[in-house]
């Protein structure tokens, strides 16, 4: 797995959405995952005929 760097505000706003013992790896992951969900919303919004 590669090895990031982050800086200081970076942290912080990672800090701010952990919950109870939550790695940063499982906070990205998600970050992740709800970006990609977002992404095939909008990619099929266009797919939508009015009917």
């Amino acid at each position: 797995m590669p090895t990031i760097e982050l800086d200081e505000e970076t942290i912080e706003r990672l800090d701010s959405l952990q919950v109870e013992d939550e790695s940063y790896d499982e906070i990205i992951v998600e970050l992740v995952n709800i970006y990609e969900a977002e992404e095939r919303t909008l990619f099929h919004g266009g797919d939508y005929s009015g009917d």
